[in-house]
């Protein structure tokens, strides 16, 4: 299951897209440098940061029962889901894999982008360790032991590295022995972990989780550090993202395994694999893993090519996890333009799907008579722009929200020079993502 798409539908040149994309990002970097000189976010989650939603939404969103209207959602959309899981056929038309790779994965990214951390709330993993707290007089909070903190974002990235290999990897990805041995281990590792070490641990260790948070910092939703809930720019709210340990290497893996999705099914890398004549999901593993690290690697390369105030500013090797932040809207620029058709044509055929999940003919929901929309795929020129449009956004944000960071954290005469690293390989990563798009 992957994104549909590509050179065969989209009816723009590589060469066309690539220029202007780089044009773009290069003027809006010029632009920044001449009228964006000090730095705006420096303080973005403090006490007068952002204003304060409406006394009524507030209310609402603060209450108990809507914690809890939102828990028990999600508790019957898992059990829905686990039903046709667990008693479903072996069928593509089962609901569970469109709801699996469709829903969940694609759909979690405009989910919180306009909700927020709308997976934490509606975490069936959350509410089973909450019930079980309260059953047994404990705190859900508090574990056996404090999470370690060296430990990070880590446990979120391999959890996010073993969801693509399912998903782009895994020849049985289609059949449901895969899927639901995958959120087997997956149950059993979040909830003994947040047996051991709390909450903490789905909020580092989820992937689910980790990745509608990541995301969720470009929403208007956020809270001042007083906890008031305010609406806030994204940018702003996109500053406030914790550099913790685990942090370079989660967005690695989001971004490298998309790009890897654009080019997994491309013919050169199909006859590649087949004048090798060798194991394909081998070689697959191993262009997965080579993208994600290429990401990391060149990241990492780039943000540690610039000089720090060694008396005032933060120490070399935390740069590239102060800096990630900016890789996040470059990641829902790109996962926009590569999953949107997959994401608007199977998400309603699952829609659909959903009504039936014992594939018998049934209309549980009342929408096994939907059609879907093929409008997308009946405008290929608009498809085109749309893409086109949401890498380069993507990208531009990434290089405002790298800026202002950098005019926090480097020294006065390096703040231009010092962004050249990393302006380059935004280049990079924006030419490499419309060229896997339209000319791969």
């Amino acid at each position: 299951m992957h994104g549909l798409g590509g050179a065969k539908d989209l009816p723009v040149p590589a060469s066309l897209a690539i220029a202007g994309g780089t044009a773009a990002l290069i003027v809006s970097f010029c632009v920044l440098v001449l009228a964006w000189r000090k730095p705006r976010y420096a303080d973005p989650a403090g006490p007068r940061a952002g204003r304060p939603v409406p006394a009524g939404i507030a209310r609402v969103v603060d209450s108990d029962a809507w914690a809890w209207l939102l828990r028990l959602l999600g508790v019957l959309v898992t059990g829905w889901f686990v039903w046709a899981l667990v008693a479903g056929p072996d069928l593509v038309t089962n609901p569970v894999f469109g709801s699996f790779y469709v829903l969940l994965w694609v759909g979690i990214v405009p989910a919180s982008v306009l909700f927020g951390r709308i997976f934490r709330a509606m975490s069936p993993v959350r509410t089973l360790n909450l019930l079980f707290a309260k059953a047994t007089g404990g705190d859900p909070g508090r574990g056996v032991t404090a999470y370690p903190a060296w430990l990070g974002r880590w446990p979120a990235a391999i959890g996010l590295f073993a969801f693509v290999w399912l998903e782009l990897v895994d020849p049985h990805s289609a059949y449901l022995g895969p899927v639901r041995t995958w959120l087997a281990a997956y149950f059993a590792v979040m909830l003994i972990g947040a047996a051991v070490f709390g909450d903490t641990w789905l909020s580092m260790a989820d992937p689910f989780e980790a990745y509608s948070d990541l995301l969720a910092k470009l929403s208007p939703w956020a809270r001042r550090s007083d906890g008031t809930l305010v609406f806030r720019s994204p940018l702003a709210n996109l500053a406030t993202l914790p550099p913790g340990p685990g942090l370079v290497a989660t967005v690695a893996v989001l971004f490298g395994s998309t790009a890897f999705d654009s080019y997994k099914d491309t013919t050169r890398w199909v006859r590649f694999v087949n004048d090798l004549n060798g194991n394909v999901q081998l070689l697959n593993t191993a262009a997965l893993l080579g993208f994600c690290a290429v990401i990391g690697v060149s990241f990492t390369i780039a943000t540690r090519t610039t000089s720090v105030d060694p008396e005032t500013g933060p120490e070399h090797r935390a740069l590239p996890r102060l800096l990630a932040h900016s890789v996040v809207p470059i990641i829902v620029g790109y996962m926009t333009a590569h999953y949107l058709s997959y994401f608007v044509e199977q998400g309603q055929m699952t829609l659909i799907q959903l009504s039936d999940p014992m594939v018998k003919g049934q209309n549980m929901l009342g929408t096994a008579n939907w059609s879907v929309n093929y409008w997308l795929s009946y405008h290929p020129t608009a498809l085109a722009d749309i893409k086109v449009l949401a890498v380069v956004c993507g990208h531009i944000v990434g290089v405002v929200a790298a800026h202002d960071r950098a005019l926090e954290l480097l020294p006065k005469r390096h703040q231009v020079v010092g962004q050249l690293g990393l302006l380059l390989i935004m280049v990079a990563y924006t030419a490499t993502g419309l060229y896997l798009l339209f000319g791969s």
